[in-house]
C-alpha cells in the first residue's frame, strides 16, 4: 500500500512539474490558457468553414535535386534511391552534405504575385506557405536560427513575401511547421556509410559546428516521430512562437498530432491569444494537426478523407504529386482534384492541396494545366462549394458502399478514387441543395435520395437547374428517385452540379 502511494505521489509530482514547466513558457496574454478545458472554448471562424479550398507551397531546398520528398534524410541513407543519386551527382554525404545543397536553392524564377493571382483564379480562398520542413531550414527571416532563406539560398523572406502576395489577392494566409519531427527525422545525418571506401567516416551532420542545422545527436531511445527531449521541445516552442508572433498567420499547421503535451498546449494558447489580440477580438485562427478534435482545433488527414460527415470542420492535406519536385512524377488530374474537393466538402471538410513548384519556383506546363482546369470549373460550380454545409447525408452511389472504399495512406479513406455515373455528392446552402454528379452521366440522372418516398428528404422540389448552363431541364420526381433528363448540352468538365430548389 505504501509503495502504491509512493508511485501515486510520484505521478502527481511529475504532472505538477510538467504543468509548471508549461506555465513558465512565455504565452501571449488573452482568453486562452494551456489547458484542454480552456482550449475547448475555441470557436471555428466562419472564413474557414466557408472557404473550402486552399493551396499550399510545400517548397524549399529539398526540391533542388529534383528527387522528391524527404531528400534531406534520404541522401544520408546508404543504398537508397536518393542516396545513390546524391553520391553520383554531388559526392558522398560525408563530403557534400545537405548544408551544401541549401546554397543551390536560388528560387530565381519565383514570381509570387503571378502565382497567387493564378491560385485565386483557380478558386483558392486561402494559401499556406511552408514555414520549415523536417530539414530544419526556415523559410522566414528568423532572429533565432541562422539557417533561413533570408540569410541563405534565395536570400528572401519567403514566408513574408508569400504573405504579402496572398493579402494582395484577398486570400487568408497560413504557415506549416514540420519542426517537431525534425529532431529525430534528421538523425540520419549523424551516421556514416556502413560499407565501401568511406565506411565509418561520419556524415557532416556529426560535425559539432553544424549542430544548429542538423541538431545534436539524440539519445538512442529517442526514435519516435516526436522527440522526448525536453530541451528540443523548448527550442521548438521558441521557434514556433517567433513564427506566429512575427507574421500573425490565419492558419498554423503541424505535421503531427498536437506536439509535446503541455508544451503544445502552450503553443496553441499562444497562437490563439496572439491572433485574438491582432484582430481586435475577432479572431481568424485555425490550427491544423493530425489528431482528432473535440472542438479545440481542425483535424487534418494527410492524403486521406473522412468516411462520412464529421460534426467538426476538418481538412485533407495532399499534393498533386510528390511533396517536392521529382523528375518524371505522375500528377493527379484537374478532374481528380475537383472530385476530391467535392467529396471532402460534402463531409464538412476543406481541401488543402500542394501545387508542386520547380526548384526555381515556377510551374511546369503539366502542373499549370491542372491549375487551369480547376480554374475553368470553379466559376460555374463554386456556388455549390463555397459557404455550403453538409446535407443530411454526404452522397449516394457505389462509392458510398464500404466494400468499394479503399483506405487512405495514413488515415481515413483514399483521397482520390474512380467514380461511376451513379455517384452523387450533396452540399446545401439556404433553400438550395447541390447534387454533384461525380462522373459524366451516361443517361438520365437518377437521384434516389430525392424520390417522393425518400426517408432523407421531406421538402418539396420546386426547381432544378444545371450550374453553368442556361438550358431548361426536364425533370420529374418519382417515388424512388428524382429523374433529370440528360441535358442536351453537357458542360466541358466531368463533374456536373445540379441546383435543386427545396421548399
Amino acid at each position: 500500500m505504501k509503495t502504491n502511494l509512493r508511485y501515486l505521489l510520484m505521478g502527481v509530482l511529475t504532472v505538477v512539474t510538467l504543468l509548471t514547466k508549461a506555465q513558465q513558457l512565455p504565452i501571449n496574454p488573452g482568453p486562452y490558457k494551456p489547458t484542454d478545458e480552456s482550449l475547448k472554448e475555441y470557436k471555428y471562424p466562419d472564413w474557414f468553414r466557408d472557404a473550402k479550398f486552399g493551396i499550399w507551397a510545400h517548397w524549399g531546398p529539398q526540391a533542388v535535386p529534383r528527387q522528391g520528398d524527404w531528400y534531406a534524410r534520404g541522401m544520408y541513407e546508404q543504398g537508397s534511391r536518393q542516396n545513390k543519386y546524391h553520391v553520383a551527382h554531388y559526392g558522398p554525404p560525408s563530403k557534400f552534405g545537405y548544408k551544401d545543397i541549401i546554397p543551390l536553392w536560388k528560387a530565381e524564377k519565383w514570381d509570387p504575385e503571378k502565382l497567387m493571382a493564378l491560385y485565386k483564379k483557380a478558386g483558392a480562398k486561402y494559401f499556406v506557405s511552408m514555414g520549415s520542413h523536417h530539414d530544419n531550414f526556415f523559410l522566414w527571416k528568423s532572429q533565432l536560427h541562422k539557417w533561413n532563406a533570408f540569410n541563405m539560398g534565395p536570400h528572401k523572406d519567403v514566408v513574408g513575401t508569400w504573405q504579402k502576395a496572398a493579402q494582395k489577392e484577398g486570400l487568408k494566409f497560413g504557415v506549416s511547421e514540420h519542426l517537431g519531427a525534425s529532431y529525430t527525422w534528421f538523425q540520419a545525418s549523424h551516421r556514416a556509410d556502413k560499407t565501401g571506401e568511406l565506411a565509418g567516416v561520419p556524415y557532416d551532420g556529426a560535425d559539432p559546428q553544424y549542430a544548429d542545422l542538423y541538431h545534436t545527436k539524440a539519445a538512442p531511445e529517442d526514435k519516435a516521430w516526436l522527440t522526448t527531449n525536453t530541451d528540443y521541445m523548448k527550442e521548438w516552442y521558441a521557434n514556433i512562437k517567433e513564427l506566429v508572433d512575427t507574421y500573425h498567420p490565419d492558419l498554423l499547421y503541424s505535421d503531427s498530432g498536437l506536439p509535446f503535451g503541455d508544451v503544445g498546449r502552450s503553443m496553441l494558447a499562444n497562437f490563439y491569444n496572439g491572433n485574438y489580440a491582432f484582430h481586435n477580438g475577432s479572431p481568424t485562427a485555425i490550427y491544423n494537426c493530425k489528431q482528432g478534435s473535440d472542438g479545440k482545433w481542425v483535424q487534418d488527414l494527410e492524403r486521406g478523407v473522412q468516411g462520412d460527415i464529421n460534426p467538426y470542420p476538418w481538412q485533407t492535406d495532399t499534393s498533386i504529386g510528390d511533396w517536392y519536385y521529382q523528375t518524371g512524377q505522375k500528377y493527379k488530374t484537374g478532374t481528380e482534384v475537383i472530385q476530391m474537393l467535392v467529396d471532402i466538402v460534402s463531409k464538412n471538410g476543406n481541401l488543402l492541396i500542394n501545387v508542386v513548384q520547380t526548384p526555381e519556383g515556377d510551374l511546369e506546363p503539366d502542373v499549370l494545366k491542372i491549375v487551369e482546369d480547376i480554374a475553368a470549373w470553379m466559376p460555374s460550380n463554386g456556388k455549390g462549394i463555397y459557404g455550403t454545409r453538409p446535407w443530411k447525408i454526404y452522397g449516394e452511389g457505389p462509392s458510398t458502399i464500404k466494400e468499394n472504399q479503399k483506405k487512405g495512406q495514413f488515415s481515413g479513406l483514399a483521397d482520390t478514387r474512380s467514380y461511376q455515373p451513379g455517384d452523387i455528392r450533396f452540399t446545401t446552402k439556404g433553400n438550395n441543395l447541390y447534387a454533384f454528379c461525380m462522373q459524366m452521366p451516361e443517361g438520365d440522372v437518377q437521384i434516389k435520395s430525392l424520390g417522393k418516398t425518400s426517408a432523407v428528404n421531406d421538402k418539396k422540389i420546386v426547381g432544378v437547374s444545371l450550374l453553368g448552363s442556361k438550358q431548361k431541364l426536364k425533370w420529374k420526381q418519382e417515388d424512388d428517385a428524382l429523374i433529370i433528363t440528360k441535358p442536351a448540352n453537357l458542360p466541358d468538365w466531368t463533374v456536373m452540379a445540379f441546383q435543386v430548389e427545396l421548399r
